[in-house]
């Protein structure tokens, strides 16, 4: 399965964004790879994210445990993205019109 959404940066972000995404939490990166993450990248340009991930069609969803590393990881993060009163980030799903594999 593979999804892709966009999400936006506040202005000035962009360093502290990346800088926290080269020192990403160890239980984040377990999350993913618990729930059969085998590919995510997140692309910028300017203040626009563009990220895809991809995992098996029938991989596990998120639980109240992956809630709440989700949610710290979110609540880290609100500070250097668009999110809404919930810290979790405003995005914009993106359909996939072409793919060569």
């Amino acid at each position: 399965m593979r999804s892709a959404w966009v999400m936006k940066l506040k202005p000035g972000q962009e360093a502290e964004y990346q800088r926290k995404h080269d020192e990403i939490w160890p239980e984040m990166v377990a999350l993913l790879k618990s729930q059969g993450v085998y590919n995510y990248s997140i692309y910028r340009l300017d203040l626009w994210l563009f990220a895809c991930l991809e995992k098996p069609q029938n991989s596990p969803s998120q639980t109240s445990v992956v809630d709440d590393v989700v949610r710290r990881w979110q609540a880290w993060m609100q500070p250097h993205m668009e999110t809404g009163p919930d810290n979790v980030p405003v995005v914009w799903p993106v359909e996939e019109v072409f793919r060569l594999d």
